[in-house]
């Protein structure tokens, strides 16, 4: 059955995602970001449309992907802790890196 949908593979925020119209995606954080807005994602990289795969070197021509907005936010906070021994020397830090949660809407290839 994977023969016959419809996906893409995109690249943004250094990353590669595999996505089909309808899914939900969090992806590092977009510079244009607002609840309900549309984006457009034109590195693709490989489409597939159940028949045909075509294979771009490195991008496809002409291509791409649209989503809209779902949420921006942070994730969780990641502790970086820092201990050297028998010095007194404790560093305690925490960062919470902001990320965009897209819906795939359409993909054109």
């Amino acid at each position: 059955m994977w023969g016959l949908m419809k996906f893409a593979v995109i690249k943004t925020g250094g990353k590669q995602y595999r996505v089909a119209p309808g899914d939900v995606l969090r992806v590092e954080k977009l510079p244009e970001g607002e609840v309900g807005k549309v984006v457009t994602f034109s590195e693709v990289l490989l489409a597939e449309d159940g028949t045909e795969t075509k294979l771009g070197t490195p991008h496809l021509a002409g291509a791409s992907v649209t989503a809209e907005y779902v949420k921006l936010g942070k994730a969780d906070k990641v502790l970086i802790l820092k201990y050297k021994n028998k010095t007194r020397y404790r560093v305690k830090r925490g960062h919470r890196q902001p990320y965009s949660e897209v819906k795939i809407t359409s993909i054109n290839a």
